[in-house]
């Protein structure tokens, strides 16, 4: 007989857990695949019913949400309110109805909170209550909530450097679809950054979100000897209107630049230490792509204006802040291919301009710092240079600038045998660019029509010949979270003290020239 500790009940323990999870996913896939022809067969329903009885006049007499546990019945009340009879001012069709229905079942499930689908069904009310009529109808919109809490650790790619970061998200906070979130990471450049964002819609809006949030980062720049250690908050508005989604916010920034390098230049030495940074924000983005870390189709847009320390504003630095973006893809038929071949040809350019501002209410405009001016090289911009190698240099140290334009084209191919489906390309490319500091006399004392001369010659300095330039060729793919090129490289152009780099770059970014 087996003893209470026999090897061979252990054995048994484990195979009988193996068959109980085995069933338990068996059943789970079939109370899903039951669920999915349920809701199937439902919507096969309403279409046959929408369609024969389409022009029905129709009183929508009730809206009914069922498995919204823990979202406010005030947050439902503003979405399927107008969808009520008696806030309308003229009758529905049945086929009018159900669209509007449907249009509040997006809005919901565009707020990020319930699972798809978001199911829609309609019934007739009691005949029995004395208070129907024959026109009523009952909507019932049915949702399943996602999670409230999620906690995970990992890596991420941002912008030429990795990470890892711990990160706890609370959806749906208050019933509302708030939202807090809170992370924490190491990463190769940003030594280690701490952030807390809450953000949430404003009149049940999906399109419209307003967001506070605190930053605590420590990120050190080789390229200029030092490090920049940021702590502050922002409060930001966010919509979605005519040219795409906008941005408005305000943030106030203590910077700090320190730990600086023992060949750190004058420049950087005489920008060390503490400054604050009280700013405005303005953008506005419209992204056509198909895919935006691999775009075969369609076309960017994106606008930034910044305005720092100027009248109320204070701080310490001071400056207005312009930049555009802009990029388009098309594909490429390739002669006895059927369908996509997975060939796409695409153009990016970039441009900004920093412009001297008085500080506060002075008359005087403040000269440019390290930490708010333009770097321009690097795998994520103009591939064959090492970042921040374009532009004005002090000794060994890249102290950017404050105009700057950069373009590119790329020919992207798929791999042979792969094909067009697989995120992985060959790229042939050419890059280039110029970075710029504004052209002021170190006798003159700056004023604001000697910074409106200054920009004006540098700007014509930068259609002055032609811009440090590279080529080469090499993989790209495209994982869900940032976009991975390994290039080989050859710089064409280079100007005296710029930082080229001949042969095999790596570059990983979430945002590509």
């Amino acid at each position: 007989m087996a003893g209470p500790t026999d090897p061979d009940d252990g054995i048994f323990e484990t195979l009988r857990r193996k068959d109980n999870s085995a069933a338990q996913e068996e059943k789970t896939r079939s109370v899903n695949e039951r669920e999915k022809a349920l809701f199937e067969k439902q919507q096969k329903r309403l279409s046959e019913l929408v369609e024969t009885n389409a022009t029905l006049p129709c009183t929508v007499s009730s809206v009914r949400v069922l498995g919204a546990v823990n979202t406010r019945p005030g947050f439902l009340k503003r979405i399927v309110d107008p969808l009520l009879s008696a806030n309308r001012d003229r009758p529905y069709t049945l086929s009018e109805a159900i669209r509007e229905t449907q249009f509040a079942a997006d809005k919901l499930h565009r707020h990020g909170i319930f699972h798809e689908p978001i199911s829609i069904s309609i019934d007739r009310p009691d005949r029995t209550d004395p208070s129907s009529s024959p026109t009523d109808v009952d909507l019932y919109i049915s949702l399943r909530e996602k999670g409230r809490v999620a906690f995970k650790t990992g890596t991420e790619a941002g912008n030429a450097e990795g990470s890892a970061f711990t990160n706890l998200y609370w959806r749906n906070m208050f019933g509302g679809a708030e939202s807090l979130n809170l992370n924490a990471s190491i990463g190769t450049r940003t030594r280690t950054a701490y952030q807390a964002t809450f953000e949430a819609p404003i009149l049940a809006n999906p399109d419209f979100r307003g967001e506070v949030g605190a930053l605590s980062s420590s990120t050190q720049k080789t390229w200029a000897s030092h490090e920049e250690v940021l702590k502050g908050g922002w409060t930001k508005l966010r919509w979605l209107g005519r040219g795409g989604k906008h941005e408005l916010g305000y943030s106030g920034i203590w910077r700090q630049v320190t730990g600086l390098a023992e060949k750190a230049s004058p420049t950087v030495r005489g920008d060390a230490g503490d400054s604050v940074k009280s700013s405005i924000t303005y953008s506005v983005t419209n992204d056509q792509r198909d895919y935006p870390l691999l775009p075969q189709n369609g076309y960017l847009t994106r606008s930034t204006l910044e305005l720092a320390g100027w009248g109320p504003l204070q701080g310490d630095v001071a400056f207005g802040k312009a930049e555009v973006e802009g990029q388009g893809a098309v594909r490429v038929p390739i002669p006895g291919v059927k369908g996509n071949s997975g060939v796409s040809f695409t153009t990016g350019l970039r441009a900004g301009l920093m412009y001297p501002l008085p500080l506060g209410f002075d008359s005087r405009p403040q000269a440019s710092r390290i930490n708010d001016r333009f770097q321009l090289g690097g795998p994520t911009d103009v591939r064959g240079f090492r970042l921040g190698g374009l532009g004005p240099r002090d000794e060994s140290d890249a102290v950017g600038g404050d105009l700057y334009a950069a373009g590119s084209a790329n020919l992207l191919m798929p791999l042979p045998r792969l094909g067009p489906e697989k995120p992985i390309r060959m790229q042939a490319f050419v890059t280039g660019g110029r970075l710029l500091a504004l052209k002021q006399s170190e006798k003159e004392k700056m004023s604001s029509g000697s910074v409106r001369q200054s920009v004006s010659s540098t700007v014509a300095e930068l259609g002055n010949g032609l811009p440090s330039m590279s080529a080469g060729v090499g993989l790209v793919y495209a994982h869900p979270v940032a976009r991975f090129e390994l290039n080989f490289s050859l710089p064409l152009i280079v100007r005296k003290g710029e930082d080229a780099r001949k042969g095999l770059q790596f570059g990983l970014g979430i945002s590509m020239l």
